[in-house]
């Protein structure tokens, strides 16, 4: 996992309600186990025509939001199916925070184990930070996962993020490695209380 403290980046507004992991990624790209070259089929449906042209009005086509790492969307992002693939679709694309007034909860825990930072803003934050990225005048966007802190020209707000994700997060390590991470602990407990046990495991 990549590790997150603090990301200033571009960011791309699509301020659809409810998207869904099969708008995300559609169900016939689902045949890999892997999320190598899955960004290319990102949104594919509102990304491209019938024939594989590019649409031209849709947000991540536009030249100003190339390279964008943090991704605006509407409520209830990830709602529908539980696919992991639509948030491998949005890491292997670039992204590495999206932002939202909630979350559907599959698609929350999936965003965390895999590093994708989810932000939950509260309404009157998230519509602040929709007008000012509409407007045209900047787009750039602070995520400090450290602070619980998002920022943006003219606005801050804090967040709430779960401890144990963030603990993870900040240092680039899943739930495997944070139980390797805790090896010394587990390693003094075992020498501790080895005596009180015999060869059969029953406490003496």
């Amino acid at each position: 996992m990549r590790k997150f403290t603090e990301l200033t980046s571009h960011a791309v507004a699509v301020p659809v309600d409810n998207i869904d992991t099969d708008q995300i990624i559609p169900g016939r790209f689902l045949t890999t186990t892997s999320s190598e070259g899955l960004g290319r089929h990102l949104f594919a449906d509102w990304r491209y025509d019938g024939d594989g042209s590019s649409v031209e009005g849709f947000p991540l086509n536009q030249d100003q939001h190339r390279g964008a790492e943090i991704l605006v969307g509407g409520h209830n992002f990830g709602c529908g199916s539980s696919r992991e693939h639509a948030v491998w679709s949005l890491t292997d694309y670039g992204f590495r925070a999206v932002v939202s007034t909630s979350f559907a909860d599959i698609f929350h825990a999936n965003a965390l184990r895999n590093g994708l930072v989810a932000v939950r803003l509260a309404p009157e934050a998230h519509q602040a930070l929709l007008a000012q990225l509409q407007s045209g005048s900047t787009s750039r966007v602070t995520v400090d996962l450290e602070a619980q802190q998002l920022s943006w020209e003219g606005g801050s707000t804090n967040f709430d993020f779960d401890p144990f994700s963030k603990h993870c997060i900040t240092r680039g390590i899943d739930e495997l490695g944070y139980l390797i991470e805790q090896q010394p602990l587990i390693e003094t407990f075992e020498t501790r209380h080895q005596p009180r046990f015999n060869t059969t495991g029953e406490i003496q």
